[in-house]
């Protein structure tokens, strides 16, 4: 079986680590995926030995939501709430009606940013007068041209992840080695967020290089959950989620390497959106693991998520593996509460993953999703258990391959053509010194495990034999979706972490990517919608998120976003937001 990494000593050979990390990645690996496999209560036999009569709204309780001080300050009364309603078509009847300017809505946002910002330091820059004046040119061409000539994003607050590149403004993928570096030109998905209307009030903190899992390897700061602040808010796109979760902005853009876009959104309570590989140009994003990485959105509801990945998808001469296939609206045709009919899902077949439920998965985790899984055979789908033999070694393929292509990517930063340079009395000692200074402990790691297994003499032994394990990973999930319209699976094994939980434990932190992993290297679209809580898993009693992960076909984001977003309209069990802050 291939090997995930221990922590390493940085201080060893890179042979002398590689060997020793395997063998403690591998009993630790396989001693992981015993527990999970364990269960003889599956989520899916239990569904396939009856058919629910109920509603699936059962076992409600009150639940604690984050209380504490108030946001101090105008805009926290007028912040939208986190209901199912879109903000961002709210915002554009807004404009359209001229009952408020996008001056007054970017102020509204930038308010509540400034406020929250000490307390869950979601951004690395906040670009507020440049978002001022966009908002004021915004409204400028409504007073002369009126509104009819509007983009499907004018006016609307958006973070940017710092691993996107955007002209003009500091851009450090949260690595100390890129501070001042400010690109000339957009990341292309950015490019389209601005030519859409859209108005970019800030870079969002990150893991290093969107190396991590809860956002405390920036090498800036420590981002907070807005649910309860003594914990995580995930990685690498915690910075993102965030602010989502917060109100700071509408939505954001992550990347999702290995489930950087979808573990946060379980970790913080929003919605987030891995797409097909190749539907977002990879252009301008820093790269992590080149044929992993994807650009997508979060956002507090599954129609405003939808219309930023409409936005932003569609092919890019400046990308070759992006897809010159058409481009739906992936808002269009989704339909309202009010409208849908008892079994809105009639017809649809939902496969559960056997290999993601069980021991292993906590309780509150477990119990959510199965209260989500009963929720949507209540609204008729056909509700079944599928089994993936080979995703218990995506895990270690997706780390073999991630840090292999990580071990050539991150070798432009050497502190010759941007960002840091330390002086040395050869190209050798700057390299040396640069990179000893400029990169962090885990991303080194990282470096390391890739270098070694791209080595001569364990190429095959450890890259190869990770790439056929991603074509059968592929293979089995193609051909369960063959005869299902839809996956899910638990976005991760437990809630949002305790910060200082697993970062002194990369292991740890690695396994906790079991759940997502496998869709990168299947390079297939997936979502993660709210869908409960863990009642009273926060330091003060709080509750915390739950995320569902819903699996769609290649390509087929519409199908998987009409089913989150029917599931989203009706679980009222799964809706809340973080009120306050201690």
């Amino acid at each position: 079986m291939l090997c995930i990494f221990s922590s390493p000593c940085l201080h060893q050979k890179p042979a002398q680590l590689a060997r020793q990390s395997i063998k403690t990645a591998c009993s630790s690996s396989i001693t992981y995926r015993s527990r999970l496999n364990s269960s003889a209560n599956s989520v899916g036999k239990c569904l396939g030995a009856r058919r629910m009569a109920e509603t699936g709204m059962i076992g409600q309780s009150q639940r604690k939501i984050c209380k504490g001080i108030t946001i101090p300050c105008a805009a926290a009364a007028a912040a939208p709430s986190a209901t199912s309603t879109s903000l961002i078509r709210q915002i554009q009847l807004d404009l359209r009606s001229k009952s408020r300017s996008a001056v007054d809505i970017t102020e509204q946002y930038l308010e509540q940013l400034e406020a929250a910002e000490p307390q869950v330091r979601s951004f690395i820059t906040v670009t507020a007068e440049s978002a001022r004046t966009s908002a004021r040119q915004l409204d400028e061409r409504i007073s002369r041209e009126g509104s009819s000539s509007l983009g499907p994003l004018a006016g609307v607050p958006l973070g940017i992840k710092d691993t996107l590149c955007t002209a003009g403004t500091e851009t450090t993928a949260g690595a100390r080695v890129l501070k001042g570096y400010v690109p000339s030109y957009d990341a292309t998905s950015v490019a389209r967020l601005k030519a859409a209307g859209a108005i970019i009030v800030g870079k969002a903190n990150c893991d290093a290089f969107a190396m991590g899992s809860t956002t405390e390897s920036s090498d800036y700061q420590v981002t907070r959950n807005p649910w309860d602040l003594d914990r995580v808010p995930g990685g690498s796109s915690g910075g993102s989620a965030a602010a989502v979760a917060v109100g700071q902005c509408v939505g954001t853009l992550g990347s999702d390497t290995g489930g950087s876009i979808r573990q946060p959104a379980h970790f913080c309570g929003v919605v987030g959106i891995k797409p097909t590989y190749g539907r977002v140009s990879r252009s301008g994003l820093i790269a992590y693991g080149s044929s992993l990485d994807c650009v997508g959105p979060l956002a507090r509801t599954v129609e405003d998520a939808a219309l930023m990945l409409t936005a932003i998808s569609g092919r890019d001469d400046l990308d070759a593996t992006s897809s010159p296939r058409q481009v739906p609206d992936f808002a269009e045709g989704l339909p309202e509460a009010s409208s849908l009919n008892s079994r809105p899902l009639a017809g649809k077949r939902i496969g559960i993953i056997r290999e993601t439920v069980g021991a292993g998965v906590a309780a509150g985790v477990s119990d959510a999703f199965t209260r989500a899984a009963k929720h949507l055979e209540s609204l008729g789908a056909d509700v079944d258990e599928v089994s993936l033999p080979s995703s218990d070694a995506g895990l270690p393929a997706y780390y073999v391959i991630a840090t292999s292509e990580a071990s050539s990517n991150l070798s432009r930063f050497d502190g010759v053509r941007y960002g840091l340079c330390k002086q040395g009395a050869n190209i050798r000692e700057v390299y040396n010194e640069t990179r000893g200074e400029g990169l962090n402990a885990e991303v080194k790691r990282r470096i390391l495990m890739g270098t070694y297994a791209l080595s001569a003499g364990y190429y095959d032994a450890y890259y190869k034999r990770a790439q056929q394990v991603r074509t059968l990973v592929q293979r089995e999930m193609y051909a369960a979706l063959a005869e299902h319209d839809a996956l899910i699976s638990p976005a991760a094994p437990t809630v949002a972490y305790r910060i200082g939980q697993v970062v002194s434990d990369p292991l740890e932190m690695y396994k906790g990517d079991l759940m997502t992993v496998n869709l990168n290297l299947a390079g297939l679209p997936a979502m993660v919608v709210p869908c409960g809580f863990e009642e009273g898993g926060g330091s003060q009693g709080q509750a915390l998120p739950v995320g569902l992960q819903i699996i769609g076909r290649a390509f087929g984001e519409a199908d998987m976003i009409r089913i989150g977003h029917i599931f989203e309209q009706t679980a009222d069990f799964a809706q809340g937001k973080p009120e306050g802050f201690r």
